[in-house]
């Protein structure tokens, strides 16, 4: 019993050491976010104040209503929230397939095919930025959100999905498709019934990336978008500025806290499973 007894206090002893260590280097940042919760609602002499506060003397509730009056921040809300999940979900179905193929089927000139797709994640986007101008010039889709949608699931982003669908295919033994075809499925049922579900984590960890990257996109939208209904969340938080270009940083400091309340949420309740999905598809941050 002595014994039993010393071991839970070493063990307690332990864990309270871990606890305060990991909250000690968790202060520098968390100590940001926190501050812009707090200076979201806070007058504009207490934002600059010194020495800092966490907390404003003054509530002022009020810079998230004009959030949504100096500028449409609804419908640019709601045009980041569907642009990322168009293309997260285009991107995790056409990644998939591609994956498969590319790892599963022979076909003639798949190697050469597969070369010259990993080729595009050899140029920078701002390589490609302005044929790609052009190309959204002449087809009429200038200040649209086509080139939101459309060039990232067929572009860097669906290559980079496409690559690691296809590194996981690679490792499902071929046994089990061979069982598989002997059991009557057929190509589409075996990618449907066996290689995808057993994907589950590759696809956790593509949709997280491509949703992360799409709803903080900023050089595209600059790009593409002129009017200002057409912004998404990333270009919208630069226009809170007065009438002399100065930003008005109460507001914007709302806005952004707005922005960014989706990926925290997403992440406190998904933080398990977002951490298994990388770790098992060998993503490394």
């Amino acid at each position: 019993m002595t014994r039993a007894l010393h071991f839970l206090a070493r063990d307690v002893r332990h864990n309270l050491l871990t606890y305060l260590i990991l909250s000690a280097l968790a202060v520098p940042f968390v100590f940001p976010f926190v501050w812009m919760l707090g200076s979201s609602v806070k007058p504009a002499v207490e934002v600059f104040a010194f020495p800092p506060t966490l907390f404003p003397e003054t509530w002022q509730w009020e810079n998230y209503a004009r959030v949504f009056t100096l500028q449409p921040f609804a419908q640019q809300y709601f045009n980041s929230v569907y642009i990322a999940v168009v293309v997260t979900l285009g991107t995790v179905i056409f990644s998939a397939l591609a994956g498969y193929a590319f790892a599963r089927i022979d076909f003639v000139g798949r190697g050469v095919m597969f070369l010259l797709l990993l080729s595009a994640l050899m140029m920078p986007e701002e390589v490609t930025i302005i044929p790609k101008f052009n190309f959204v010039q002449w087809s009429g889709w200038d200040n649209t959100h086509w080139p939101l949608l459309i060039f990232p699931i067929f572009g860097a982003q669906g290559v980079i999905a496409t690559f690691m669908m296809r590194q996981h295919f690679l490792g499902i033994p071929q046994e089990l498709e061979e069982a598989a075809m002997l059991d009557g499925l057929t190509r589409w049922g075996i990618f449907w019934r066996i290689a995808l579900p057993l994907a589950k984590p590759v696809l956790s960890a593509v949709t997280i990336i491509t949703f992360l990257t799409t709803w903080n996109a900023f050089l595209e939208p600059l790009v593409y978008l002129r009017d200002v209904e057409m912004f998404t969340l990333p270009l919208a938080l630069r226009g809170f500025a007065d009438e002399f270009g100065q930003p008005i940083w109460e507001v914007q400091l709302a806005a952004t806290t707005l922005s960014v309340l989706p990926v925290l949420i997403f992440y406190v309740f998904a933080q398990r499973f977002v951490v298994e999905s990388f770790a098992a598809s060998g993503v490394k941050g």
